[in-house]
């Protein structure tokens, strides 16, 4: 397949990941456009403080009833739209339940999903399902660059 700057990425990862930011800019700067759920267009990324300072400490239903808050279903709604809307998923170790979730979507909806594995991490063989693993920055560029739109 013949490679296409047009290619749109969406990165999945967690606020928790140092490495996230890194990733977006080195694909960015090769020209692709990237979807960073920190930074949506024109707006800040959804983060549950927004909601309750003392999220940490709710109840399972009040998580429940939370994700009905206004807040909570833009944020969403920005980030499902923009995983409707690319080409490929980028996941960003370590990262979480929402990261793993999205994947999945990817995965499922017949769309390639790229792993990048620059950390030592703990072996996971469901990662089988991506259309590539890679070790580095470089891997991952690579590894867009053989898709096509």
């Amino acid at each position: 397949m013949a490679w296409s700057k047009t290619v749109k990425i969406y990165v999945a990862s967690s606020w928790r990941c140092d490495r996230q930011p890194d990733v977006v800019k080195a694909l960015r700067a090769v020209g692709f456009d990237v979807y960073d759920f920190r930074n949506p267009p024109g707006k800040n990324g959804f983060q549950w403080f927004e909601i309750d300072p003392d999220w940490e400490q709710w109840s399972m239903p009040k998580f429940c009833a939370s994700l009905e808050h206004p807040r909570a279903k833009a944020g969403f709604d920005e980030d499902f739209n923009a995983m409707r809307n690319a080409d490929a998923c980028v996941l960003v170790l370590p990262c979480g339940r929402s990261a793993h979730l999205e994947a999945g979507w990817f995965v499922g909806k017949g769309k390639p999903l790229i792993v990048l594995l620059d950390e030592p991490n703990e072996p996971e063989l469901m990662y089988k399902m991506a259309c590539a693993l890679c070790i580095g920055i470089s891997g991952v560029i690579e590894a867009v660059k053989q898709l096509a739109p």
